[in-house]
């Protein structure tokens, strides 16, 4: 007699994966390119060439790397700490403040886990990365959307609404969590919003987790602020050698936060993985100190890219977007697709061999799509041609 499944916990419930970016499994019709916008092409962008030798050397040398502490190899942690401190504007102490973590995904979740308790209330900025809101409902607390308004005139910068996050702040909510730059938009925050953000926390007592994976990968000398330079002792910021430098594979990210946080996320890390991988922590010791020109290099290739992408997105009433300044990542608005956008989004992969992230991921955005646009330049362009003659038909 069959044995009926173990019922999951009700926390499950609240927590959709199904359409989470890289799970898509539809056929994608012959003599096309296909071309997968839920993620970066790390075939057309590689690892810088010094990530490569430290991950074979660090297998190669075997005891040295294959087991750390919980919070990752201390020679490693010495390194990144003294670069990160530059980096971000604020001193870091390798043995108390840093952990690293199994890639910044692991990262976020060790950092909610240990700030978030069952009922809390938490201000999640609309739209963002997908996880943030859905590690909140699965710790079995409330989110509440504060919105990031980036529907504005071009050249002007998107605006978190202060006032919101005030209120969320002022209604018990204790801890905010966003991406800067923004996922899935693209933008940046301005130096008044962080300052801003800063000021708030500290009104009202409250932490902020912020995830600034691309900030190094900032468009048009356009200024960056790190909310660490601003208020270190109320924020974590997760960051990593994952998206810009296409070292996602390796899985190791770093957390950044007060002593007390990262005790709490290393007995986590301790029950959950262990540690980030031994051997992979060697990815992070290059990390910084590419050779000359090479992020220079980086960031101009996506900016090209982003630009052409751009210029036919526009060149089309059927959708509309936000010119990226951070990051990778170009949010469409397609308002044929409201209601309707799951049709949409399963049309450009039978039609056009086009695979891209939904827009209700990261929150009330039942038109629009996200697309991560880290990919061979000319395949790129030629998909977009094909989303844009996909949304005119639809």
């Amino acid at each position: 007699m069959a044995v009926a499944p173990w019922p999951a916990p009700y926390r499950f419930q609240r927590m959709n994966a199904d359409h989470a970016p890289g799970q898509e499994r539809t056929e994608v019709p012959s003599g096309l390119r296909h071309v997968d916008f839920s993620h970066g092409d790390v075939t057309a962008f590689t690892p810088p060439p010094e990530v490569i030798d430290a991950v074979t050397a660090a297998l190669r040398d075997g005891g040295r790397y294959a087991y750390s502490p919980y919070r990752g190899h201390a020679f490693v942690r010495e390194i990144v700490a003294q670069r990160l401190s530059a980096f971000t504007g604020a001193p870091i102490d390798p043995a108390s403040e840093l952990i690293i973590t199994p890639g910044t995904q692991g990262g976020l979740f060790l950092a909610l886990s240990s700030l978030v308790e069952r009922g809390d209330k938490v201000a999640v900025v609309a739209p963002d990365y997908f996880a943030n809101r859905k590690i909140v409902e699965y710790l079995e607390a409330t989110p509440v959307a504060v919105e990031l308004d980036y529907r504005t005139t071009a050249g002007e910068p998107a605006r978190l609404d202060l006032d919101a996050l005030r209120s969320a702040f002022a209604d018990g909510a204790r801890l905010l969590v966003f991406s800067n730059p923004n996922n899935p938009t693209g933008a940046v925050y301005t130096p008044d919003d962080i300052e801003s953000i800063a000021a708030l926390a500290a009104e009202f007592d409250a932490f902020v987790v912020v995830d600034q994976l691309y900030s190094r990968q900032i468009f048009d000398q356009r200024p960056f602020t790190h909310l660490r330079a601003k208020a270190a002792e109320r924020c974590l910021t997760l960051i990593g050698p994952s998206k810009t430098e296409s070292v996602s594979g390796c899985r190791v990210g770093v957390a950044i936060a007060p002593p007390a946080i990262v005790d709490r996320m290393e007995q986590l890390q301790g029950v959950v993985s262990l540690r980030a991988a031994g051997y992979m922590q060697a990815a992070l010791e290059p990390w910084f100190a590419e050779s000359e020109g090479w992020l220079d290099q980086r960031i101009a290739d996506h900016a090209r890219i982003r630009d052409d992408l751009h210029s036919v997105f526009t060149a089309s009433d059927a959708v509309s977007t936000r010119l990226t300044e951070g990051g990778s990542y170009l949010f469409l608005d397609v308002p044929a697709a409201k209601g309707r956008v799951d049709e949409f989004v399963a049309r450009l992969r039978t039609e056009a061999a086009v695979t891209v992230t939904r827009g209700p991921e990261f929150g009330d955005f039942p038109e629009s799509v996200r697309l991560n646009f880290s990919q061979d330049h000319q395949a790129a362009v030629d998909a977009a041609h094909r989303i844009v003659q996909v949304a005119e038909r639809l």
